[in-house]
Order: structure tokens, then sequence, then C-alpha cells
């Protein structure tokens, strides 16, 4: 007759099976099922950065508050006012996000033109609230947008690693 009963253990099932059966690499050349930081249902799919949902709603507010700011003019504040601060907040914290969310799968001067559409377009709006030429605002969202541009392209290919030389 046993004495001590047997206490079950603490670790799950597939890190006991873990440790009775050799690491074998998935078909695909990823990690093994069991491996520090895979999911157990990688589906390819990401989640949703929380960095990228806070950049996008601050960006939006802050660009919605400014071109409210633009379009008063030191005047009383009006419902007209207050729309196009949020149709426009909600419009660039959209744009940004879209943006942030499918970058990585763009080309680097693709991702680099993108940004530059989105600046550029974004700035040629608000200097066109300050009641200046179409024609004027055109040009300082082209040089913004062309800034823009430059910089990312050059960021973005400074840091991407390189691509392995083909015999």
């Amino acid at each position: 007759m046993a004495t001590q009963t047997p206490m079950p253990t603490r670790t799950s099932l597939p890190t006991r099976l873990r440790t009775l059966r050799p690491h074998l690499p998935r078909h695909d050349g990823g990690p093994p099922p069991g491996a520090r930081g895979a999911r157990p249902q990688d589906s390819g799919r990401r989640g949703v950065s929380p960095r990228l949902v806070v950049t996008s709603l601050l960006l939006g507010i802050a660009y919605g508050v400014y071109a409210s700011y633009l379009a008063r003019g030191g005047g009383p504040a009006t419902f007209g006012q207050l729309a196009l601060a949020l149709i426009s907040g909600a419009l660039v914290a959209l744009l940004v996000f879209g943006l942030g969310h499918v970058q990585r799968r763009l080309m680097t001067e693709v991702r680099a033109a993108a940004w530059g559409v989105l600046v550029g377009g974004g700035m040629g709006f608000l200097y066109s609230l300050t009641n200046h030429s179409v024609m004027l605002s055109s040009g300082i969202g082209l040089a913004f947008g062309a800034a823009t541009v430059i910089v990312v392209f050059y960021a973005l290919y400074t840091r991407e690693p390189p691509e392995p030389r083909k015999p």
C-alpha cells in the first residue's frame, strides 16, 4: 500500500511534452511550436500596436485643434470650426493609423512617398486655412512633402539591413 499519493505538477502539458521530445524545426523554417515567443495559433496576423493607436489619436487631436485655431482667426468659435476640427482631426488620425499599420509591407521608396504625401497634403491644407492663395498653399505642401520624402527615405535606407549578395 502506498503511503503517499502523487500530486499534480504545475507545468502544462505542452511544457511536459517539450521536455520529452526534441525541438524539431517546422516545415516552413519557423521556430518550433513550443519555442519562447511563439504564439500557439500563429495565423500570420499581427495585433494593433497600442503605441500606433495612441500616436495616431494624439496627432489627430493636435491637427484638429490647430486647424480650428487657424480657421478661427481670433474671432468667436463657431460650430463650423468645431466640425472642421473634428473632421480634419479624425481624417488625419485614420490616415496615420492606416499608413502606420501597413507601412512594414511597403517598399522603402513607396513608404517614403506615402509619408511625404500625407505630410505635404496636411501642411498644404493647414496653410490654406490662413487665407493664402491655392498656388502658395500647394507650393508649401509640395515643399514639405518633398522634404519628408527625402528625410524618411534616408532614415529608412540607412537603417534597413543589407540584402545578401547572390554569387
